[in-house]
């Protein structure tokens, strides 16, 4: 065997613990140096800071903004609707009786208007699920007076 393939075979142990030896120091190191990953869980999705498009925080529970703008918005959304409703060839509805009905104040006998809010979104959850199901809709409104009587002492 020539002196050098000879040299490579003394030198190739050295080369490959050295390389295990300086893995090792380099993983302590990162591991020490660095914090826990699982302290920053929920701290904001995959960026550590807020959002860095400025995006404005959403708003408070409860601020609807004015009635005028309560309606416009509501409008658009019943405009989207009732379109989508035609384009399925469903007959169209009456955007003005709609925003009137929405807009007018839930008739609850004395009742938290936070917990009436509550009911009715559990309510239109269940017709959710009964529509999946293939059940005929509730009525919203009746259902919730139903909820609200039972819930009282």
């Amino acid at each position: 065997m020539p002196p050098s393939a000879l040299a490579l075979q003394s030198a190739f142990p050295i080369v490959v613990f050295g390389a295990v030896a300086v893995s090792v120091v380099m993983s302590l190191v990162f591991l020490f140096s660095r914090g826990s990953v699982f302290d920053h869980i929920g701290d904001g999705g995959l960026t550590g800071e807020s959002d860095p498009y400025g995006a404005a925080p959403p708003p408070e529970a409860g601020a609807g903004g004015s009635p005028a703008e309560q309606e416009i918005e509501i409008r658009q959304m019943l405009t989207a609707r009732n379109a989508r409703r035609v384009g399925r060839g469903e007959a169209p509805l009456d955007i003005d009786a709609e925003i009137a009905k929405l807009l007018a104040p839930v008739q609850s006998a004395g009742h938290d208007p936070g917990l009436t809010t509550e009911v009715r979104q559990l309510v239109v959850a269940r017709n959710q699920r009964r529509e999946r199901k293939g059940l005929e809709p509730l009525d919203v409104d009746q259902e919730v007076q139903r909820t609200l009587a039972e819930l009282d002492p």
